[in-house]
């Protein structure tokens, strides 16, 4: 059996819910490492929902941020709720819509895994980026540590084997320290480095932790979304089984993220 499903990104709200949310704490933690002065031009590629954006304009006093991603729904839900602070722009991450050279700092957030040629959308990062100027990333531990995924995954082919293909831990090998840094040292930046990010992601109960998954935003709630009903509450039912429920109900789980930067040479 082979699976045909594809990843949706049409609608922000649903993916607030189900991964912007975590991304902001990730993205605070993102720039305290990366750590840089005011006043600098920022761009963000595949700024989705515009949760690393926000961050950036909260923390980082930029002098100019503009924020590029391909989904019309996402930015729509971006300018929604970031107004007139950053300009937004649709575009895709290997034709960015800006000049050469024009950007001290460019970052992407949880996006380099979903470009098809990783090394190509760097090459344009690095096309834009200033001289001296800083390109960073970051992207999910898909493999082990992003808890909420992996329990959904783990259960998704333990009942249907042919599920593995869809995993984000085997579909983005890239999401992983050395390959990151090996990726970025190959488009010859400088000072290249790698860490991980850990958050907390507490679900108040199942139904905070499960109806994201119903969103329809994303690989794991794409392939949920694309089982008939039965076969969504039997993998429902068994992720329920699977999850760590403390006596509130609530759910402690841990996401951790590889964070990956390396400077242009003067």
């Amino acid at each position: 059996m082979k699976n045909t499903v594809r990843d949706h990104w049409t609608t922000g709200g649903p993916y607030e819910g189900y991964i912007g949310r975590w991304s902001r704490p990730v993205a605070r933690a993102f720039l305290a490492w990366l750590d840089m002065p005011p006043g600098l031009r920022w761009l963000d590629v595949g700024c989705g929902t515009g949760a690393l954006t926000d961050a950036i304009l909260k923390t980082c006093r930029p002098a100019r941020m503009i924020g590029v991603e391909p989904s019309e729904g996402f930015l729509a839900e971006a300018r929604a709720h970031i107004g007139d602070k950053a300009a937004f722009h649709v575009g895709n991450a290997t034709a960015l819509p800006v000049k050469d050279a024009s950007w001290d700092v460019v970052v992407s957030g949880l996006v380099l895994n979903f470009v098809p040629e990783p090394a190509a959308g760097l090459a344009e990062m690095k096309r834009s980026a200033a001289e001296g100027g800083t390109i960073a990333a970051y992207v999910w531990d898909y493999a082990q540590r992003m808890e909420m995924l992996r329990h959904f995954w783990d259960v998704a082919v333990e009942l249907n084997p042919a599920a593995q293909s869809l995993d984000e831990a085997v579909r983005f090998p890239m999401c992983d320290p050395k390959a990151l840094a090996k990726l970025f040292e190959g488009a010859d930046l400088a000072d290249v480095d790698a860490i991980p990010i850990e958050i907390a992601t507490r679900f108040r109960d199942f139904d905070d932790y499960w109806n994201p998954f119903l969103g329809g935003q994303g690989p794991a709630p794409s392939y949920a979304m694309s089982l008939d009903e039965p076969s969504r509450a039997q993998l429902r039912d068994c992720v329920r089984k699977r999850l760590p429920v403390q006596a509130d109900g609530s759910i402690p789980l841990v996401a951790r993220a590889w964070a990956v930067r390396g400077r242009m040479p003067k």
